[in-house]
């Protein structure tokens, strides 16, 4: 019905024009910046593990396809996508490099469809698991450190946007 066929080289503009106008807004609102930065560690914790969850559970099965690769392992490298990294910075949506599966390699106790399923599900479900580890240390960072950490935690971000403020409105130099 539709006949749409992009070039390289317009998909590379298009990601050239999303990632020149978040550099922009990233230059213009450093609370935004700061946001970013903050939250790169916990995005490279969930994508590592979301996908050694995947090579794991698919290894567990009998397939050695990821093990082969180099992909059953928790090194940030090993399963971050370049262009899915990229876009994850700067559009907000991303992806890691994803598992290669073979199926037939699988042992014969459970069926093929079967097992594609539980190795598809291992990602999201980790993702869980982490969500609710990282909830669990939450609370009792709050419980036992009490109000003044999360108070600190916020007067010392608070101090970084004040102090990157202060350099953007008085440095010397000019773009």
């Amino acid at each position: 019905m539709f006949n749409f066929s992009f070039d390289k080289r317009m998909i590379y503009i298009i990601i050239g024009i999303m990632i020149l106008s978040t550099v922009v807004q990233y230059m213009t609102d450093t609370n935004r910046l700061i946001s970013l930065l903050i939250s790169i560690p916990g995005v490279l914790v969930a994508i590592t593990f979301h996908e050694f969850a995947h090579a794991f559970v698919a290894d567990k099965l009998g397939d050695d396809t990821a093990r082969r690769e180099g992909r059953l392992s928790l090194n940030p490298l090993d399963h971050l996508d370049p262009i899915g990294s990229l876009l994850l910075l700067f559009a907000g949506f991303g992806w890691g490099k994803p598992v290669h599966v073979n199926p037939s390699n699988y042992t014969r106790k459970i069926s093929m469809e079967k097992g594609e399923a539980i190795v598809s599900f291992a990602g999201p479900l980790m993702n869980i698991i982490l969500a609710f580890i990282f909830s669990i240390i939450y609370c009792a960072i709050y419980k036992f450190a009490g109000f003044s950490f999360i108070t600190s935690t916020t007067r010392t971000c608070s101090n970084m946007v004040d102090f990157s403020n202060y350099l953007n409105k008085y440095r010397s130099w000019s773009i």
